[in-house]
C-alpha cells in the first residue's frame, strides 16, 4: 500500500532550453520515475524536448514569448531573463491546473527547476509547494561565481591583462583568466543573472551532478555556505544510461566506423552544441587533425560556422587527404561513443556534461574552453585531476598536431589515459550501493519523500 502511495506522488521538473541542462533534467527524471514517482515537465516552447525520447513522462509545453530574433541571437543571458520574465505567469497557470488535477494525478510532492530557471520557486513557494534547485555544474564553478561577486565588490573587475595568468586568492588551482566571466551581455547583466542564480531563496534543498570524489573539499566548503542540503548525486547519467534527450538527430553510422578501429586509436572530436567558430579556425583545426596522422571522428554542426549548411568551409583538399583516417558527422550518440574500446581521446569544449561523461569512460582530453564554466572546467582536467591537456592559444595547425600526437602517441599521454581509467574506476565507486553518489541520491528521495 506504501508503494502504490508513493507512485501516486508526482514530482514537476522545469529544465532550462539548452541541450547542456535538458540532459541532467530529464537523467534526474529517469531516476525519480525508477524509485515510483510520476515525472511531469514544464518546458518552454524554445527548444523542447522530444516525448517520444519519454513516453513514461507527461510533458507540459509554456510559451515562452521568444522572438526569433532573441533565439537566433546567441545572446544565452538575454535569454536567461526573457525567459525568466515571461514563463512566470504561464507556468503559474500551467501548475494551477496540475494541482486542480492532483485526485486524478497524484499528489504534487515537489518542483526541482534548474538554477537558471529561478521564476519556478516563486511561482511554487507562492503556491506552497516545495521546490528543489538542480545545479548542472560543478561545485568549482558556483565557488569561483562566489568569488567573481566578492572580486566585483572589491574593485578588482574588469581584470586588467597583467593580472590573467596569476591565481586568484582564496580559490586554489584557479587563474584570473579561469574564472567564468561571460563574453556575452553585459556585465551588469552577467552580475544580476549570478546574484539570481547563486541565491537559494526559500528552496528546500540543492542537488548537483557532480561526485565527491571529484570535488569533496569544493563539497564540504558549500555544505556550510549552504543552510540548506545538498545532493552531489552524479554522474546523473550513471543511474540513467537509458534517458534520452538530444535536440539534434544523432548519426549513428559512426559506431560502425568506430568498430573497424583499433583500441584507444581514435580521436573523438565535439565543441558542444553551441560554440562557434570561423573559418580560419576550422581550417587550422582541420590541417591539425589531417597532419597528426592520427583516426579521427569529428563533429561539425551545420552552423557551427555562422551561415555554414554544414562541411563546404572546410579546406579545398582536407576531405581527400584523410581518406578512410577521419569521419565526420553531424551529430554523434555521444555516450556510446566515449564507451567504445577505439576510442583513446576526446577533444572537447569541456561543457560539464561532456566532462563528466568523458570521466567516467576513462577517457583522457584536450581541452579548448569557449565560454563560461568550460574554463573551470578545463583547467581541473589539465591541473586537478591531470587527465587532459588544455589549449589554451589560437588555434594553429602545428600545435593542433603537437597536441593530439601528445595525447594519442607519446608517453605522456599513456601516463593521462593511465589516471583517467583511476578516475573512472573512483567513480564508479561513488554510484555503486555504499558509494557516496548513491548514498546521497537515498537520502534524496526519503527528502522528496517526507514533503
Amino acid at each position: 500500500m506504501a508503494g502504490q502511495e508513493q507512485r501516486r506522488r508526482g514530482v514537476i521538473l522545469v529544465p532550462f532550453p539548452y541541450q547542456g541542462h535538458i540532459n541532467p533534467m530529464l537523467q534526474l527524471g529517469t531516476i525519480l520515475h525508477s524509485r515510483g514517482f510520476s515525472i511531469t515537465i514544464i518546458h518552454a516552447k524554445f527548444n523542447s524536448p522530444d516525448p517520444s525520447n519519454n513516453p513514461e513522462f507527461v510533458f507540459h509545453s509554456i510559451p515562452d514569448n521568444l522572438s526569433v530574433n532573441q533565439k537566433s541571437s546567441g545572446d544565452i543571458l538575454g535569454i536567461i531573463l526573457a525567459l525568466n520574465f515571461n514563463c512566470q505567469t504561464p507556468f503559474q497557470e500551467c501548475l494551477v491546473q496540475l494541482i486542480e488535477q492532483q485526485d486524478q494525478h497524484g499528489e504534487i510532492s515537489c518542483v526541482v527547476y534548474d538554477e537558471l530557471m529561478y521564476f519556478s520557486e516563486s511561482v511554487a513557494s507562492h503556491l506552497r509547494i516545495p521546490t528543489i534547485i538542480l545545479r548542472t555544474t560543478t561545485a568549482a564553478t558556483f565557488v569561483s561565481r562566489l568569488t567573481l561577486q566578492n572580486l566585483k565588490a572589491e574593485g578588482y573587475l574588469p581584470l586588467q591583462d597583467s593580472m590573467l595568468l596569476d591565481p586568484v586568492p582564496d580559490l586554489q588551482h584557479l587563474r584570473f583568466k579561469d574564472l567564468p566571466i561571460s563574453i556575452l551581455g553585459t556585465p551588469e547583466i552577467f552580475f544580476q543573472l549570478i546574484s539570481h542564480v547563486s541565491n537559494v531563496r526559500k528552496s528546500s534543498a540543492v542537488i548537483w551532478n557532480t561526485t565527491e570524489c571529484l570535488e569533496k573539499s569544493l563539497l564540504m566548503q558549500l555544505k556550510q555556505h549552504f543552510q540548506v542540503p545538498i545532493f552531489p548525486i552524479g554522474p546523473m547519467h550513471k543511474f540513467a544510461p537509458t534517458s534520452s534527450s538530444s535536440l539534434l538527430e544523432e548519426d549513428t553510422s559512426c559506431i560502425t566506423w568506430l568498430d573497424k578501429q583499433t583500441r584507444n586509436s581514435v580521436l573523438y572530436v565535439s565543441l558542444g552544441s553551441l560554440a562557434l567558430m570561423d573559418i580560419s579556425e576550422l581550417t587550422e583545426m582541420a590541417w591539425g587533425l589531417a597532419n597528426s596522422k592520427q583516426p579521427f571522428l569529428w563533429v561539425i554542426r551545420p552552423g557551427i560556422v555562422n551561415g555554414s549548411k554544414w562541411i563546404e568551409f572546410l579546406p579545398r583538399g582536407f576531405v581527400e587527404s584523410i581518406a578512410e583516417r577521419g569521419y565526420i558527422v553531424k551529430w554523434v550518440p555521444q555516450k556510446e561513443v566515449l564507451a567504445h574500446d577505439a576510442v583513446g581521446g576526446f577533444w572537447s569544449h569541456c561543457g560539464w556534461n561532456s566532462t563528466i561523461e568523458t570521466i567516467s569512460e576513462g577517457v583522457p582530453m584536450i581541452c579548448k574552453p569557449s565560454f563560461g564554466d568550460q574554463r573551470v572546467n578545463a583547467r581541473y582536467v589539465s591541473q586537478v585531476w591531470k587527465t587532459g591537456l588544455h589549449l589554451e592559444n589560437n588555434l594553429e595547425s602545428h600545435e593542433v598536431e603537437r597536441t593530439i600526437r601528445r595525447l594519442m602517441v607519446d608517453e605522456e599521454g599513456e601516463e593521462m589515459r593511465h589516471r583517467a581509467r583511476e578516475l573512472k574506476e573512483e567513480v564508479e565507486q561513488c554510484v555503486r550501493n555504499g558509494g557516496s553518489s548513491n548514498n546521497h541520491l537515498e537520502d534524496f528521495v526519503k527528502l522528496i519523500s517526507s514533503f
